[in-house]
């Protein structure tokens, strides 16, 4: 059995101790993260050396920044797109382990929509579409995971007619979204959870956490290889009911 998780630490170093006390409680495998914010030399390695945890880290200053903590050996780790130059933002890694290629990504938020970061947004996407059908194939075991930046459905939204206008849920983001999935992978929470009002997001403002009132934007999915393999996927939401916590939740795939 392995056990990857992702979350949206939002600060590897102001989360550094939840981190931390959150692999010592679940000891993940493989936990990849999104937007550590900060650059690779000042990321916090021993700490998590220290915690028998390799990380494999693609950072840089104040935003955006993916990294991958491991307790088993990664191969062939990338960083970034193959066509783009390694100074881009920093939203992607790619690594293999125990056989299974993971792709961590932190896709764009999009700011506002029709605005240039939300078509970046749309780009990116597409770019990633284009990506796994240049260097991979669906018959892989293979798993994408990470803060999404998209609600894929209403189901995953605590009020789908508020948010449709906004880029978290606007649907050319969805559509977006749902070519990429397209290409051959399945949504690994779905696979063992039907239910509405699950969420990995909520804004640090009106009270979001308390009253539920979030979005599921953190995800991991597998091609059918790695789904019919999958023993269960959750979201932890305790880590954010902690004092200054992120505002996304870690999710967590079992796999055989």
């Amino acid at each position: 059995m392995i056990k990857i998780a992702t979350w949206n630490v939002n600060s590897v170093r102001t989360r550094q101790d939840s981190i931390l006390n959150w692999l010592r409680k679940h000891e993940p495998d493989l936990l990849c993260l999104q937007e550590t914010k900060v650059e690779d030399e000042k990321f916090p390695m021993e700490a998590f050396r220290a915690a028998g945890y390799e990380p494999a880290v693609a950072g840089q200053k104040s935003y955006n920044g993916v990294a991958m903590l491991s307790k088993r050996p990664l191969t062939d780790v990338r960083i970034g797109f193959p066509d783009l130059p390694l100074d881009e933002q920093k939203r992607l890694m790619a690594a293999t382990i125990d056989g299974i290629r993971v792709i961590n990504v932190y896709m764009p938020n999009g700011q506002s929509v029709g605005s240039e970061k939300f078509i970046y947004k749309l780009g990116f996407i597409a770019r990633l579409r284009t990506y796994l059908d240049q260097c991979h194939k669906p018959e892989e075991p293979l798993v994408m995971v990470g803060d999404f930046n998209v609600a894929p459905e209403p189901i995953d939204v605590h009020d789908p007619a508020a948010w449709v206008g906004e880029v978290l849920f606007h649907p050319e983001a969805r559509a977006a979204l749902a070519h990429l999935k397209s290409w051959g992978l399945e949504d690994l929470f779905r696979l063992h959870h039907a239910e509405a009002g699950v969420y990995s997001w909520w804004d640090y403002r009106i009270a979001a956490f308390r009253r539920n009132l979030g979005l599921r934007i953190d995800h991991i999915w597998g091609t059918p290889a790695v789904a019919a393999r999958c023993r269960a996927c959750e979201i932890d939401k305790d880590p954010r009911a902690e004092e200054r916590p992120s505002d996304h939740a870690p999710v967590i795939a079992m796999i055989e």
